[in-house]
Parts: C-alpha cells; structure tokens; sequence
C-alpha cells in the first residue's frame, strides 16, 4: 500500500505532520462462512502473514522522527502497534450477519506445531578481521522465527562448523502460508554480520511430518545447515499427553481470554473493608481510586508469562484474545491467571486452574466463568479453555519426500503414482542400467539381434513386458502427464528432436517414470552436437537431472543441479566431471555457475544450488546453457567437453517449477 496522504496539524507554535505513508506486507482475506442467501458470506477475517514493513515520511517539526535511529524507533514502534492487533495469531473478523458467532472464526485451534531441532552447520563464511586483512573463525548464532515469535540459539565462539543441539517450538496457525525462517550473525561487540538465511515452507514438512537434512543457505557464498523438523499434529487423545523422557513438551493449551465481571475499583475495595475506606477518605489520590480500574491479564504456566493489552476504565472488560502454551505434564500443570491494574501493583483478582480439570472433560476443553480469589464475592473471568495432545503422525506412503527442497528458494519436486515410496526426491541415486554404456569400441545399436530387441528388460527388478509394449507404454505415460504437467510436455517435445534410437537403448537412457524420482519419462539428454566423436554417430551422451524453479520472494532463477548418470567416458583413465551453467546470451566469465568436481565417475552427485539475480520477465527471454565438463590436466588432449544441453526458459512455467532428467 503506497498512500499519499497529507496531514498537517498545529500544536502551539509547533507544526507537525505526515506527507505520505508506505506499507508493505502480506495480508490474508478470508470469507467465511458462506451463505445461500444477502449477504451470501457471514464475516470477513483478515490478518497480516508477517510483520509488514512501514515507512512514513514525517512533515514539520515531526520530521525529526526521520532521523537515523529515531526513525527505526518510531517506525518500530508502530510496527509492534500493528503486529499486536493484526499479525497472526491476532486476527481481525467482522460479521456482516447478525447473531452471527464468530468465536471459532477469531480463535480458530492452530493448524499444529513445528519442532525445530537445531543441529550444526558447515563451512560458514568467515567473517571476523583483524586490521581489514587477517580472517579469523566466527562466532555463529542462529535466529529462528515463524511469524510473530522468535528464538535465538547459543553462539558458538570461534568455529566456522558450529554444534548447537538446541531444541526449539513454534505454534502454526495457517498453512499454507507461514514459513519458518532462519538467520545465521557473526556475533561481534558492534554490529553482528550476517552469514546467511533459509526460509522453509511449512506446508511441506507438514506433509512431510519429518524431515532431516542439510540446507544450502542463501544470500551467501558458502554454508550449510543441518536441522532436523518434526511437524507435530494436535489430537484430542488424552493417551498421548505422557510425559516425555527428554523433557520436551508432550501437549499444547490454548486459551481463549475473553472477558472479566464486577471487578473492583481498587485493591482497597476488597482487602481492606470499612477500615480501610474510611483510612483513605481524606488521601489526595481518592478520585484516582474510585474511577474505573484499567486492567490486564498476565497468564502463566510453568515459567512462560502472557501479558494481555489494557482495557481503560472498565469493571466489566472484554479483552478478546487467545494465548497458548507448551504443556509438559497436564497431570501436574496449572493455568495461573492474575488480573492487575496498570495502575498500581496490587492485583484486582486471581485465579488458578489444573490443567488435571480439562482431562476430566472428553472434549479436553473447559468454557465457562471462573470465579476470582482475592477480589469482589462476585467477580469473574470468563475463559475457553483448549487442551490437545501432540501426534507425530506417519507419513503419507504415496507421497515422496520433499527433503531438501523444503527450502522456499529450491523448487518442489513432483511424485508419480506407483514411485518408490521409501525414496526422498533429494537423495535418489541415478540407477544404474543394466545396459552397459556406450563406448567407441561399443558395435552400433542397430545390429543388434532381432532378438535382443525383443528381450524383456527390467528397469525395476521385477518382470516387465517386451520392449515394444514397454515402449506403447511410455509413450501413454507421455500423454497422460502432458496434460497433467504442461511443462514437462514442453520438455519431452524438446528432447524429442534428439535422434531416436532402437527402442532398447531408449529405455536404457529414459527408463519409466516409476523408476525414477523424476517428472515424465521424458530427459534432458547430453547431446554429441559438435563433439569429436570417435564413433561418427550422433547419439546422446548420458543425462543431466536439473530442478529448476523462479523465487518470486528473492527475484531469482533458481538451478538445483542434482547428478548426472551414464556419462560417455572421453578416455580409458576416466573422467571428472563437472558442470558449468551459463544464462543465455550472458556468457561472461564472472556471471559463469561452476559445480564442484567429482572423481572418477560416470554417475556424479552434486545436489548443488545455483541462483541468478533477474526478473522473471528478462528470465523468460533467456536460455539455460548446462554443459558436463572433465576436468583434465592443464597439457592433456583429452576431450573436455562431455555433454551439453540448452533449456528454453520461455516454454516453462518457472513458478511452478519443474524437476527432470
């Protein structure tokens, strides 16, 4: 939102002011329930994914706020003002029924929580300097966030591989739509330097339940993390709430402050009597303690404290806010709430509920008035009550894991009905045929006995029809995720210009999809185009597995190179193979991707992320450049080139993504 707004005011002699206001940020419109009848939707509800950002340009003498650290207050300041009222959990609904109830709708139960075991990391960048020149170790913590709520790890001194084994909590409230970020600082007496940042998406660890991996991590040259994150279902099973032997919590409480009755004006009122209302009938502070009091609500459970907001000069006040806690015992736990003037120190009333009450109810759910100790014989807090255990449910067996790709900046795989269940997307292994590769010596594929072409082939272990059925079915599989994913079509219709072999070497080098981690059984083949080739066939030379997908968020391309298989060795000592990745027409030096080198294989591994910094609309007018490369001796006359292919950006749906061989 870019407002133009002016305000202008005078105060005094002084004039002050507002000439325009900016805010930036993510706000989520539900419309909800719907209606068969006008006005057709119950309520609207809103709330900001994030804190958003603000800026506001002061006039007049308020212009002051504009100077460099004031500002970062004031804006700040406004900021949490905003965060407090309408970013999650808080939310803002407003029925366009009437008598419509809207408490499910305002304090919906969270969608459950995370549980972030924060392991290690490996070869973070240095940062620490000694005189501008000598790099000396970091000393690495880590700030973990989902929406509102933040934790800092431990710093490690003076190690670039830091060890942290922390455990850390987050409550999700909408999925999809929050993230887990995390933000790597060189811990320094001035300013903490920043070493790097991952945003995972939540929805997929969610369908995921676990996921432990290393993450690359962006906005950086060099850095991985390993966490390990435990999605964390919330069920009304009281089977579930035992105690858990590492001390972590086995249930969550929510709860739904609603409002207060009859409280007293003042402490005097209840504690005192007669006695002391006549002590106080001549002190100068009598007006001040026979007005309304403005009370809040501080709730505690264990060593974790809430405070509500303030609700100004009401004996009856409505706060209308919901509060959870991490519950580690329910047997043992109490809710403790305390009702205090802001005002004065003494409290206006408490009250404290076992947590062993809601166990009683089979609902695990408590709502009704609590009567206050300590305060007017008829005081009450009225409050809902939530209990649900935590359930580490077991994953989905159609689905693949998205692992590493839970990274928001790495793309999302896609499954195929009937793949390997047990296999991540990140850690499939190119499988390697049971058809030799090609050679120079190698005779040419098309004598090859008639019945060699007839054999049945085996991609999977298992028996599998002839070859020429293998063969109708692929070309059915084709059809069929043609319409399921237009881009893959796109893909296949490309690879489809390479020449075609005998069908036996086609299943060699695109086996079916359910054989592999992969989109359709079309593949990005390594084409012999303007290579030296000892045997004079234009044939392919192996294939490359890419990911790659545009990040709106970080305005990049982003490249996953995952391996290549069945590489064409260009000597008998072998090769090591790398991959070089160029943004068509750019084919300067500096803007050059490289991956690391892998000895002797003809089926390297790389599982390495490359990003480049464009708009997705120049990225649609570019062409991927990836060539696989050996690494020879600075005199050899070997062969370097091993493969190339080029990859037209503007045929793909790059936010959706694509995963291929």
């Amino acid at each position: 939102y870019i407002g133009d707004c002016e305000i202008h005011m005078d105060i005094s002699k002084f004039n002050l002011g507002v000439k325009g206001i900016q805010l930036y940020g993510t706000l989520r419109v539900i419309l909800e329930p719907l209606l068969t009848d006008a006005p057709f939707i119950g309520a609207v509800t809103l709330f900001f994914l994030q804190k958003p950002h603000l800026e506001i340009n002061w006039a007049g003498m308020s212009n002051l706020l504009d100077v460099p650290g004031i500002n970062v207050m004031s804006d700040s300041l406004i900021q949490d003002f905003i965060a407090a009222r309408l970013v999650l959990p808080n939310r803002i609904t407003v029925p366009l029924k009437k008598n419509m109830n809207i408490a499910h709708l305002r304090f919906p139960i969270p969608r459950g929580v995370i549980r972030v075991h924060l392991l290690e990391a490996e070869n973070l960048v240095q940062k620490d300097s000694f005189l501008g020149a000598i790099r000396g170790k970091s000393d690495p913590y880590a700030l973990l966030r989902v929406g509102t709520v933040q934790y800092r790890s431990k710093t490690v001194s003076r190690d670039l591989n830091p060890i942290w084994n922390e455990t850390f909590e987050f409550v999700v409230h909408e999925v999809p739509g929050q993230d887990l970020e995390v933000d790597l600082y060189d811990e320094d007496p001035d300013k903490d330097d920043f070493m790097g940042s991952l945003l995972i998406s939540l929805v997929d660890v969610m369908n995921d339940r676990t996921v432990d991996e290393w993450f690359p991590l962006s906005k950086t040259t060099s850095g991985h993390l390993h966490l390990k994150l435990e999605w964390l279902s919330l069920v009304n099973d009281q089977e579930m709430l035992h105690e858990d032997k590492k001390g972590l919590s086995t249930a969550i409480l929510i709860v739904y402050l609603d409002s207060a009755f009859n409280l007293p004006k003042n402490h005097f009122e209840y504690s005192n009597g007669d006695c002391g209302a006549k002590k106080i009938k001549n002190n100068k502070y009598l007006k001040k303690m026979e007005r309304e009091p403005s009370s809040f609500v501080l709730l505690t459970v264990g060593n974790k404290t809430q405070k509500s907001k303030t609700c100004n000069f009401s004996k009856d006040p409505t706060w209308g806010q919901a509060f959870t806690f991490f519950v580690h015992s329910a047997q043992s736990q109490s809710l403790h709430i305390e009702i205090k003037d802001k005002d004065r120190d003494s409290a206006l009333g408490t009250s404290v509920v076992c947590l062993s009450h809601l166990l009683k109810d089979p609902n695990m759910t408590l709502d009704e008035r609590f009567q206050l100790d300590h305060s007017s014989s008829d005081s009450f807090i009225k409050m809902k009550l939530v209990l649900r255990a935590f359930n580490v449910e077991e994953p989905d067996p159609q689905r693949v894991k998205i692992g590493v790709n839970a990274s928001k900046e790495g793309p999302v795989r896609v499954l195929e009905k009937g793949e390997n269940q047990q296999k991540s997307a990140s850690t499939l292994k190119p499988e390697v045929s049971k058809v030799p590769p090609v050679s120079k010596d190698s005779a040419p594929l098309e004598s090859l006995p008639e019945k060699d072409s007839r054999e049945d082939l085996d991609t999977n272990g298992s028996s599998a029809a002839p070859s020429e059925t293998v063969a109708s079915l692929n070309e059915t599989e084709r059809q069929q995720n043609a319409e399921r994913f237009p881009a893959a079509a796109a893909l296949h219709t490309r690879a489809a210009v390479v020449p075609t072999l005998p069908v036996v070497q086609e299943l060699r080098i695109a086996p079916s999809v359910t054989s592999l981690g992969s989109l359709p059984s079309s593949c990005f083949e390594l084409s012999s185009s303007n290579l030296d080739l000892h045997n004079g066939t234009e044939m392919p030379l192996g294939e490359i597995q890419l990911t790659v997908r545009y990040a709106s968020v970080r305005q990049s391309l982003v490249v996953l190179v995952n391996g290549c298989r069945n590489l064409v060795p260009s000597s008998n000592r072998g090769v090591d193979p790398y991959v070089r990745i160029y943004l068509l027409p750019d084919r300067r030096w500096s803007s050059r991707k490289k991956t690391s080198v892998k000895k002797k294989t003809l089926n390297p591994q790389y599982d390495e992320k490359f990003e480049f910094f464009e708009s997705l609309e120049d990225v649609k007018k570019r062409t991927l450049d990836i060539a696989v490369k050996n690494s020879k001796p600075f005199i050899s006359q070997e062969r370097k080139e091993l493969g190339k292919v080029q990859i037209d950006l503007s045929q793909e749906d790059l936010i959706k993504g694509f995963a291929q061989w």
